[in-house]
């Protein structure tokens, strides 16, 4: 296809923005092709002599654009006609074509929701992580994290969301949700997620968060006890849980104490990697408020988005690319 002159006059440009250097990278780990063909049995078809449907390629990559920078519909919209990054990215010519308005775009996640394909993006993408030799599965890190709900009443209903709770963290309370992760041990990719209420506590979800195979699990002291509740006796997993920071603090200045010690900053070192997902979600993604209502499609959303963290994590720690799909 014949390059606009704005196209041109945007390659020309000497300096890449960080925007231009995350689109990149994000669209050199993605396996494109792989997603296409899980969600193109879903996909509208042209039928008789109706406007044809955007193309599914188009609109996964404004899906893409859209978790990566935490808009929302009509946010990405505009991104799309403001951003010529985020244009090249997509695939659109605004010399030729308008781009897909947010009502296209509304129902493209419907789609996405309603056939269960944001969990089979997220184990499309770890498949295709496990085939590189990324996940090791001899370990899992759990934890959990809290993403903070709309407290406001001023809605149709007049209430806050029902599937949201409130929880305590510290001296602070949170109205939210939780997003509980089962991190590789090795490699620090999430291989499950949950997502929950905010007041569900982390360790009643842990035996959720375990793929079967591991032989040890680590997780912080909210997760105490976890090897002695039902759900978990039996199991051939090694718990490697934290100390209480109160207990931790009381050790005796002494070879078994320091010992301890020691031991416990081991175990911090190996729990750090479950931090680095969270980090990309809420910090590069910007998802740090949920933006539906319901546990529902906001855990459809996280699957999405975490799915594209273990990308991201995976490709700045390892060698994987794959080439353009075709747009």
């Amino acid at each position: 296809m014949q390059k606009s002159f704005s196209d041109l006059e945007y390659a020309a440009k000497k300096k890449l923005t960080r925007r231009d250097r995350f689109l990149a990278e994000i669209d050199s780990v993605t396996p494109w092709g792989k997603l296409h063909k899980l969600i193109e049995p879903f996909y509208p078809k042209v039928e008789g002599a109706g406007r044809p449907p955007i193309g599914l390629a188009r609109m996964l990559r404004m899906y893409v654009a859209q978790q990566c920078f935490g808009l929302s519909d009509e946010g990405i919209e505009d991104a799309v006609y403001d951003s010529q990054s985020i244009r090249a990215f997509v695939g659109i010519d605004l010399g030729r074509e308008s781009a897909p308005d947010a009502t296209t775009l509304l129902k493209f996640r419907h789609l996405l929701e309603a056939n269960a394909l944001t969990r089979q993006i997220f184990d499309t993408i770890n498949g295709h992580l496990a085939e590189k030799g990324l996940m090791m599965r001899e370990g899992t890190i759990v934890d959990a994290t809290l993403i903070a709900a709309p407290p406001s009443t001023k809605n149709k209903d007049g209430k806050r969301d029902p599937e949201m709770h409130q929880s305590k963290k510290g001296n602070d309370w949170h109205f939210g949700m939780k997003a509980h992760i089962g991190v590789d041990a090795a490699s620090g990719l999430v291989h499950t997620l949950v997502g929950t209420a905010g007041n569900v506590a982390d360790v009643t979800q842990a035996h959720a968060l375990l793929h079967g195979d591991e032989v040890a699990a680590l997780g912080d002291a909210g997760y105490q006890g976890v090897e002695k509740r039902p759900e978990n006796i039996g199991k051939p997993v090694t718990w490697h849980v934290a100390m209480k920071r109160s207990k931790r603090k009381a050790l005796p200045n002494n070879k078994l104490g320091r010992l301890t010690e020691k031991l416990e900053h081991l175990k911090a070192s190996v729990r750090a990697k479950v931090e680095h997902p969270f980090h990309v979600i809420k910090n590069l993604f910007r998802h740090r408020k949920t933006r539906y209502r319901g546990l529902t499609k906001n855990t459809a959303q996280l699957f999405t988005l975490f799915a594209f963290a273990n990308l991201l994590l995976a490709g700045r720690r390892f060698t994987i690319s794959e080439s353009r799909s075709p747009s």
